[in-house]
């Protein structure tokens, strides 16, 4: 099988967490950059990394890097990559652009070059003039950055973090993936509790969930590389099956969400249906301020609104005074929160153990943490 190179993407401040998972699933030459994380494989790789990546956004497959000052350069090495080791002739082929600090920055000149490169390439191989594209869909992206071109395809099409369960969601629902990956930032393990006491749609968790139980993210769905002749299906089927069979379905997690919409938790029910977690998670409807603390050592963690997303501001900065006076009252919970609010702290009453920035959308925001005493060890 030939060695590829991928580039798993991912929201900025998440590169760390993806990386961990692609460790997890064995693949070779992992590095890091701004948005990404790049590793190497065979043709296995493709459908491993779709149906099991739960933090990354989606699995590109790179043709060719390499530096390009001028729309001639840009041409001549584009077309002298193996564009049909990939493409075959009925391909329905498309390609998209950017362009940072470069001196190649008109981006529509760079995509229409490229796909003038990509068709000489297969005009050549093929011996054909008029590619009709009534194939499977092969989605390139032309990126420069500083010079440096990166030309790939999309494996995934649909984003990773459309996993399928969700029909149903409240207004600015959080992605599948963020979710998570601040479930794997926190220090939730399947053995403790976990609330999420704003819970909305049920996104949380779910995750946390399918986390618990081993489910695959990308199990029950489809992706776009699926149609590609050069991946045999049987790669699908054994990675399909292997992902079913370490389902753990004799384990129980403890796992509870609320919010005081009662549309919210209807839609929660029915996403949680959907992903096949409905039998461990248990929904209510409940307001914050009326939330207890069941046991000792959970973990909380929510995505409350916030000024930008949705709420009027007052409201939000009474509940997070709510969220201080309910979990400073146990110091075994630990309580983690996304939020844009730059005041956050202070209306908890408390500075955070660790803080973090990510990205929810377009919408910075911060991720509050606050570490609980850990579970005694059991000798």
């Amino acid at each position: 099988m030939l060695q590829l190179k991928f580039i798993a993407t991912t929201t900025f401040g998440l590169e760390a967490t993806v990386k961990r998972e692609i460790q997890k699933l064995e693949f070779e030459n992992i590095s890091t950059t701004d948005g990404a994380v790049y590793f190497t494989g065979n043709e296995t790789v493709i459908p491993k990394a779709n149906i099991h990546l739960r933090s990354a956004d989606r699995v590109l497959l790179v043709m060719g890097q390499f530096k390009a000052f001028s729309f001639d350069e840009l041409f001549e090495k584009t077309k002298s990559l193996n564009w049909s080791d990939w493409i075959p002739k009925e391909g329905n082929f498309y390609v998209t652009g950017k362009s940072i600090k470069s001196q190649l920055y008109s981006v529509p000149d760079c995509q229409s070059i490229v796909e003038k490169a990509i068709v000489e390439n297969l005009k050549k191989k093929y011996k054909i003039d008029w590619f009709e594209k009534t194939g499977a869909l092969y989605k390139i992206q032309v990126a420069i950055l500083k010079d440096v071109v990166t030309l790939t395809i999309d494996t995934t099409g649909s984003s990773l973090h459309k996993r399928g369960y969700r029909d149903s969601a409240v207004i600015a629902p959080l992605k599948e993936t963020l979710a998570s990956a601040l479930i794997e930032l926190s220090f939730w393990k399947k053995d403790r509790i976990f609330l999420d006491p704003t819970c909305g749609s049920g996104t949380l968790p779910i995750e946390a969930a399918m986390i618990a139980k081993n489910i695959a993210p990308g199990i029950s769905r489809k992706f776009v590389s699926e149609e590609w002749k050069n991946i045999p299906a049987q790669y699908w089927k054994d990675v399909r099956s292997k992902a079913y069979s370490d389902i753990n379905v004799d384990f129980t997690p403890e796992i509870f969400g609320s919010d005081i919409n009662p549309k919210a938790i209807e839609m929660a029910k029915h996403n949680a249906v959907n992903a096949g977690v409905d039998d461990c998670i248990r929904f209510e409807t409940k307001p914050f301020n009326e939330i207890t603390l069941k046991g000792d050592y959970g973990v909380c963690i929510c995505n409350p609104p916030y000024a930008e997303r949705m709420g009027i501001l007052e409201d939000v900065e009474n509940l997070y005074r709510d969220m201080g006076k309910i979990f400073r009252k146990n110091k075994t919970w630990s309580f983690y929160t996304i939020t844009s609010h730059e005041e956050f702290e202070k209306l908890y009453g408390k500075k955070a153990d660790k803080k973090r920035k990510l990205f929810n959308g377009n919408v910075k925001i911060d991720y509050y943490q606050y570490y609980g005493l850990k579970p005694p060890v059991d000798k």
